[in-house]
């Protein structure tokens, strides 16, 4: 006999059921209100529900906490804070001293000073707040900029540098600078934070969590309890959205939850109600860009010069990745020949803030964006072309200022693409006629492109694990690390187990998420999900595949590379069994029928401290067009149509991709024209749920909305079936909307202008730039006269 053929890669397997637009798994059941949350879960006699002391100042010395109220009241378990802590007041994901319960110093409104549980929701909440705590109140630092002018932050900066920066400022025939304020945008998944904790044997604790990182929660509950990780597990079957805000604060609500299991014995459900949500979670960052930039008289970028300042908020929690993302996402689609990029982590008495969908990226290329945008303006350009002739390519360079080379560059196929798409030279025309008539409503068109990183910025996490198991009736049991938040995940990672075996898709039963099955996940973010995911599961079944095919070659007689599998039946030229026949076979011959796979992504490295290396297994490509109505009497607006271009490779599934690229875009789109954060000037925030905080809502999708994924594009490195990463790329292409408002805006000034523009674009910031500029056209006048 043989030996066993070598493994097949992911690219050469048939295939029949990877690239189908199949429905996610739990599409049905969403829809019919069926799908089980944790808050859905019956619970087990005796929970406790529980509910958070928070802080009512931004900042303040805590001399004294008072339970005595809340003790008091029927119904009430308990009350405990950091002195109840039996391990670790630790919940920082990175760094140390970033802690579950407030210990001195209250640093932001909403921190988490003590947790009350009871028998019910509502009692728990009413008890928490006759918990009298004493704060001695310290003055706030609530200004980003204030901030960095008192040089209070988290971190130490980072910065990076290529090229000559100053040299080429001061050669170059024009220089423009500018400053770009950028909103913040609060997650707003619809389950909030909860967590369900189950007391076992020998101080064991079972977690159900709404987390993308199991494995983070798994260990901080750990740490608070004092416990080794093996004697936490937790579980995770589905999210009712996550968006980056439950990869890191996750671990809050449960630690909370596994603290009052472990101290009463009983079950504990500890979820937050939105506002408790909003003002003790953490969000995107917000940004001040101050720019600087040197161009030549064609609107080529000589070097350009940006200095970050983010709003970290109290505490590092992910800051420090954030900002190493935005510093290498600032160069989006162009080449800059000499660049100084620095990022500072500005220290405020606010909640820290966290990841969210993009992770920096959005920051950066948004910044990049409105510079390209200025230069074309100020310089009496068309925009596309200033960015056509700024793109990677021969004629510019294909290295990223950190060091990466742009190997499979696709910006000029999806920019040309979308723009021929979207008819762009025919609507240009309409609505610069338009705008030639009509004073009031101004409407706007404008294109960008968007290239994006994949892979997590520190090496390590991009490792993931799989378990799959065939049974003896060929049904095949699957778990792996990654979590589904509605992103359609699990059915991905189903249809390339699926695939390997060649079996109906209902053949392959999708498991919860569980440290005790598969250990030391990395969390389901930076895209990564079906990447890393994926292809552990495709390992694990091709390697129980291999030694069904030996248990099939013998059994036919003939040589492995004759043994096919097709349709749930494997076969041999004209021989064949059922998938199932053959499990129970391999079985008799006490074959292995289940394996771990493991996979880390390759070829990627970095250095932090020179901000250096190749960070990303590669990029992914997307363009966009939008146009929209500008109501420059009072600051409204409307997107009215949106063309898209993405890159997605050879698709594991179309449908789930087009969902998440409608889904991403109308988010993005939200973050930069009506999504709103504000706090008040004692540091409260004040947009706490949706009659303040303003989310996009059906009528605010684009009525025409154009949505394409790019075709006969897989992708160069060996990835899963040549796929490509979906979940955050498309938000970056809603900057297509806030610069065609930007564009609405510079109508107004014949011959066009660069109007200073402020993200969110609500209606106020609209009308702000609105008398902006012509403020600064009527002064022009003035001086000309």
């Amino acid at each position: 006999m043989t030996q066993a053929t070598p493994q097949a890669t992911p690219h050469t397997v048939q295939r029949t059921i990877v690239g189908k637009g199949i429905a996610h798994d739990s599409a049905a059941r969403h829809v019919a209100g069926a799908a089980n949350y944790i808050d859905d879960m019956p619970e087990l006699p005796g929970t406790l529900h529980a509910a958070f002391v928070l802080s009512p100042v931004a900042h303040g010395r805590l001399k004294s906490i008072d339970p005595t109220q809340a003790l008091a009241t029927a119904g009430v378990a308990g009350v405990w804070w950091a002195k109840d802590v039996p391990g670790h007041n630790e919940v920082g994901p990175i760094l140390e001293g970033e802690t579950l319960f407030a210990e001195d110093i209250v640093d932001h409104e909403g921190r988490v000073i003590a947790v009350v549980a009871a028998c019910d929701f509502e009692t728990a909440y009413r008890a928490a707040k006759k918990v009298k705590v004493d704060i001695e109140p310290l003055e706030p630092v609530l200004d980003i900029e204030e901030a960095h002018r008192r040089r209070s932050y988290v971190l130490p900066p980072q910065e990076v540098i290529d090229g000559d920066v100053e040299m080429a400022l001061a050669s170059a025939p024009h220089v423009l600078s500018g400053t770009l304020h950028m909103g913040g945008q609060d997650h707003f998944y619809l389950e909030t934070q909860i967590a369900y904790a189950i007391p076992g044997e020998n101080g064991e604790m079972l977690v159900h969590s709404s987390t993308q990182h199991p494995t983070e929660v798994q260990h901080h509950v750990a740490l608070i309890l004092g416990l080794h990780a093996n004697a936490v597990e937790c579980q995770v079957r589905r999210m009712g959205g996550g968006f980056g805000g439950k990869e890191s604060q996750a671990t809050i609500i449960a630690g909370a939850a596994a603290l009052v299991a472990a101290k009463t014995g009983k079950p504990c459900k500890m979820r937050l109600k939105r506002r408790d949500d909003m003002a003790g979670t953490g969000k995107r960052h917000d940004y001040v860009a101050n720019w600087k930039v040197g161009v030549d008289s064609r609107g080529r970028i000589l070097g350009l010069d940006v200095e970050y300042l983010a709003r970290a908020g109290n505490l590092p929690d992910l800051t420090g990745p954030v900002i190493t993302r935005t510093l290498t996402h600032t160069d989006n689609a162009y080449h800059i020949p000499h660049a100084r990029f620095t990022g500072h982590a500005c220290k405020t008495n606010t909640v820290s803030n966290t990841a969210f969908r993009g992770f920096g990226g959005p920051q950066g290329i948004l910044t990049i964006e409105n510079i390209i945008d200025t230069i074309a303006r100020e310089l009496k350009l068309d925009p596309n072309h200033v960015r056509a002739i700024n793109y990677y390519g021969d004629a510019t360079g294909e290295v990223t200022p950190y060091g990466q080379p742009v190997e499979d560059n696709r910006l000029i196929e999806v920019t040309e693409a979308v723009l021929a798409s979207s008819d762009w030279q025919q609507r240009r025309a309409e609505i610069d006629a338009h705008n030639a008539t009509n004073p009031v409503i101004r409407r706007g068109l404008a294109m960008m492109p968007v290239k994006f990183g994949i892979s997590f910025n520190l090496t390590s996490l991009n490792q993931a694990g799989a378990l799959v198991h065939v049974y003896l009736d060929g049904s095949i049991f699957l778990n792996h690390g990654g979590t589904e938040m509605g992103q359609g995940l699990f059915v991905k990672v189903a249809q390339v187990v699926a695939e390997v075996f060649q079996v109906e898709l209902d053949m392959v039963r999708i498991s919860s998420t569980a440290t005790g099955k598969v250990p030391n996940t990395s969390a389901t973010a930076a895209s990564t999900g079906s990447d890393l995911n994926g292809m552990a599961a495709f390992k694990a079944a091709t390697a129980i595949k291999a030694r069904m095919t030996t248990v099939a070659a013998e059994h036919f007689g003939v040589e492995e590379e004759v043994i096919t599998y097709r349709e749930g039946r494997v076969h041999a030229d004209n021989e064949s069994v059922s998938f199932g026949e053959l499990a129970k076979m391999s079985w008799l011959k006490r074959v292995q029928l289940s394996e771990a796979g493991h996979y880390a992504t390759p070829k990627i490295h970095w250095d932090g401290k020179t901000m250096k290396g190749r960070p990303f297994f590669y990029f992914t490509y997307g363009a966009a067009v939008a146009e929209v109505a500008v109501d420059t009497l009072t600051g409204e607006s409307r997107c009215l149509r949106a063309d898209i271009l993405q890159d997605v490779g050879s698709p594991l599934n179309p449908a789930i991709d087009l969902g998440q690229i409608e889904g991403a875009f109308v988010q993005g789109m939200g973050w930069l024209t009506c999504e709103e954060l504000w706090w008040d000037k004692t540091g409260r925030l004040r947009t706490v749920g949706p009659s303040t905080y303003k989310i996009p809502g059906s009528r605010d999708v684009p009525p025409e909305f154009n949505v394409r994924i790019l075709e006969n594009a897989p992708n160069r490195e060996e990835t899963v079936f040549r796929s490509k990463a979906i979940g955050e790329p498309p938000l970056m292409l809603g900057v297509s909307v806030w610069l065609a408002i930007r564009d609405a805006i510079a109508s107004l000034a014949k011959g066009g202008a660069a109007p200073q523009l402020d993200a969110p674009a609500t209606p106020e910031n609209v009308l702000r730039s609105v008398n902006a500029l012509k403020q600064r056209l009527k002064k022009g006048l003035d001086d000309s006269r």
